[in-house]
């Protein structure tokens, strides 16, 4: 293939990726995916309840069934799997999140105006997309298996939905978990838990996992077999990353794990995925990035555990690590 060639088809495919969001804000736009969401509709209906012109209607239909949004039976429209949840978590394809980009570039917001609140929800309510890279991370952390604590206590600081720790106590049917997060994300850990049968072994604690002095709630302190700390490390302020390290360290036992899974700068060029997470780091929180690993050696060193360890885990979409230290004994 020529350079032009590659060029030609980096063109095509930008303006494809272009239509498509086009595509799917005019579905939104006119009201067509909250009708398809409340079941299954022919054209001529959806004509019809909303008031729409046939023939584009139709091509459009056309088009999302060609992109998996929308599936037809006979001449009945209905939703996608994926597009169902595309309504129920990011139904804007997440406008309102880009529309403070130019902002921030133009300096007209500064990040000391983000309070964070809108990206842990976000974080927690879509969480679950994570399941498979759970699992693998609860197995490569061989939670359960020879060797290791039976019936670990884990302590999930931040816990978001609380995937990673419910994925790790589904392997060991007697481990406990304790959650620490805002109401927000706590609401989502109790439905994960109690959708995998884990509510008698999930307790939960409202409260901010980085500034809540939990040691002095007994018996937290120098007590828990694994400190998780997921996807919330490296969107937090440094002073709130140095504080909540410190928390977790302060409530292992000695020998305890410390895990800590966040978003890694990758050693190669930053791919899509890479560069738009840490996009969301910058616009959605007042002091977050992502780390490289030698960054976040530093960190967890300084908060006083060793013996380090890094993978990225290869379940993940985006570049999604876990780190593991230990608390002397």
């Amino acid at each position: 293939m020529t350079s032009r060639d590659k060029t030609l088809d980096q063109y095509h495919e930008l303006m494809q990726i272009n239509a498509v969001s086009h595509l799917l804000r005019a579905a939104r736009e006119t009201g067509l995916l909250d009708q398809l969401r409340g079941g299954q509709h022919t054209a001529e209906q959806l004509c019809n309840t909303l008031s729409l012109v046939p023939k584009p209607t139709q091509l459009l239909l056309d088009a999302l069934n060609a992109i998996g949004i929308v599936e037809k039976y006979d001449d009945d429209y209905a939703l996608s799997q994926a597009a169902q949840l595309l309504c129920q978590y990011d139904k804007d394809l997440g406008d309102h999140r880009w529309a403070k980009l130019s902002t921030r570039m133009l300096g007209k917001q500064t990040r000391t105006s983000v309070g964070g609140t809108e990206y842990f929800d976000q974080t927690a309510a879509t969480q679950w997309v994570h399941t498979p890279a759970a699992m693998q991370a609860a197995e490569m952390l061989n939670v359960g298996g020879e060797g290791e604590v039976a019936g670990p206590k884990i302590l999930d600081l931040g816990c978001g939905s609380a995937v990673w720790s419910c994925a790790m106590a589904h392997r060991d049917a007697q481990a406990t978990i304790t959650a620490v997060d805002f109401p927000g994300p706590l609401t989502a850990s109790k439905s994960m838990a109690e959708s995998i049968g884990l509510s008698e072994r999930f307790t939960a604690i409202e409260a901010d996992p980085a500034s809540t002095e939990l040691t002095a709630k007994p018996p937290l302190a120098n007590d828990f077999d694994i400190v998780l700390v997921a996807q919330r490390l490296f969107a937090l302020t440094p002073p709130e990353q140095t504080q909540l390290l410190n928390q977790a360290v302060s409530c292992l036992r000695p020998g305890g794990r410390l895990v800590v899974i966040d978003l890694f700068r990758g050693p190669t060029k930053p791919n899509l995925s890479e560069s738009t997470e840490a996009l969301k780091l910058e616009i959605e929180t007042p002091g977050g990035a992502m780390k490289t690993l030698k960054e976040a050696e530093s960190l967890l060193t300084d908060a006083g555990v060793g013996k380090i360890q890094f993978t990225f885990i290869a379940a993940t979409r985006v570049n999604l690590g876990m780190m593991v230290a230990f608390k002397p004994a």
